[in-house]
């Protein structure tokens, strides 16, 4: 299984060389920026998207805490889909491309474990679809930051394309077919943060139907009636 792409006619390493080798025509400093990103920014930017995602869903009237257990479940996927990645790397065995290709700026020194599938695909991929899941505003731009995380991975030369091919498949994989488990048991506890003093981890200040049905419908027709039965005895004590 470590033989995945050996031969230089392959289209997986033919395109690991053309991205590659953009670094190598890149100023020193780039290539310092596409490390950083590739390795903790773009991390960095999917916390950045998940947490304006929360502000923004908590604020919905009607399915905020349904929404904002969606975001709790972004990246626990993330990190179910890491586990998943672990055996699946052990079984595949894929040597990182830099140990079986010459000639390559290889970015980030280091790498000793297993190239199927990259962990950083997997994560930002997970993460990624579980916003849009909840928010195709914010999905879209996680999505982005994803992408651009499986080619920063391939233009450090720390992964072959297919590596990160198939992190994103077992990322959306996981997002997607346990979303439904994991809504099931996140959903009630949103809910119930709802309604406790951390309500505002669930929803925002004055969205809460409750909240709203007090300050504007109930309090009227409460005051109605407790008028009513007053003024009908000034009538009666006036007609005395």
């Amino acid at each position: 299984m470590a033989g995945l792409a050996l031969d230089g006619s392959n289209p997986d390493v033919s395109l690991l060389y053309d991205i590659n080798g953009l670094a190598k025509d890149a100023p020193h400093w780039f290539d310092r920026v596409m490390e950083f990103v590739g390795e903790y920014g773009i991390i960095i930017g999917l916390a950045v998207v998940l947490l304006g995602a929360w502000w923004s869903v908590r604020r919905r009237p009607q399915d905020a805490p349904s929404a904002v257990a969606g975001l709790v479940w972004a990246p626990l996927a993330a990190g179910l889909a890491l586990l998943a990645n672990i055996p699946i790397r052990e079984f595949v065995e894929r040597p990182r491309p830099f140990k079986d290709h010459q000639g390559l700026d290889v970015l980030v020194a280091g790498k000793s474990d297993f190239s199927f599938v990259s962990d950083h695909a997997t994560l930002t991929m997970a993460v990624a679809v579980g916003v849009f899941m909840v928010s195709r505003t914010y999905g879209l731009a996680a999505i982005g930051l994803a992408l651009l995380e499986g080619f920063c991975r391939v233009y450090m030369g720390v992964h072959y394309p297919t590596d990160v091919i198939g992190g994103f498949a077992l990322g959306t994989a996981v997002a997607l077919l346990l979303a439904p488990l994991a809504m099931m048991l996140l959903t009630p506890l949103t809910t119930a943060i709802a309604g406790s003093r951390a309500a505002w981890l669930v929803r925002g200040a004055g969205k809460s139907p409750a909240a709203g049905e007090a300050a504007g419908e109930d309090v009227p027709e409460l005051s109605e009636s407790s008028r009513a039965p007053r003024s009908e005895r000034r009538h009666k004590d006036l007609a005395a």
